[in-house]
């Protein structure tokens, strides 16, 4: 009988924990309860990129962006470590420069050909996009600044 009850008391304390440990961790579509109403960088698959940035199946050789503002492409993946150290950095940028840039984030381990078309061999990988022009690729966590120096002197002078 004291088997049954330890095996019962164990049981119960594991439903407890288990189920208090695993809720609000999809952090893709969940807010940050600090997080204010920022804009949000927008996660592109195969599909989205295709349609929104360059389809490189149709023009495989010839760099064509589609977009109608500037955008930077942040390569990612959920266990890096300087990965989770920009994304607050690409998140207070998309709300800094919205309707000026359009900040994308794309999962390197979900999205390997994507990652393979860039030849992303170090995450993060930073793709800034100009409106016009050839993309510019930036590997490792920068500070906000450089991002910032690079937004005000590449992107946004191509606009003008």
């Amino acid at each position: 009988m004291k088997r049954i009850n330890i095996l019962i008391t164990a049981i119960l304390v594991l439903l407890i924990f288990g189920c208090t440990s695993t809720t609000n961790n999809n952090s893709k579509t969940q807010k940050n309860p600090t997080q204010s109403d920022n804009i949000m960088p927008e996660y592109l698959g195969f599909e989205s990129f295709k349609e929104m940035v360059w389809d490189f199946e149709t023009n495989p050789n010839e760099w064509t962006y589609k977009g109608d503002m500037p955008c930077i492409i942040d390569f990612y993946a959920d266990w890096c470590n300087p990965c989770k150290k920009i994304a607050p950095i690409m998140e207070e940028l998309a709300s800094e420069y919205e309707g000026k840039i359009k900040i994308y984030k794309i999962d390197t381990d979900v999205e390997r050909k994507l990652a393979s078309v860039f030849e992303i061999t170090g995450i993060p990988a930073i793709l800034f996009v100009p409106l016009n022009g050839q993309p510019m690729k930036q590997t490792g966590a920068m500070s906000k600044e450089y991002y910032e120096e690079i937004i005000n002197e590449d992107l946004l002078i191509s606009t003008e």
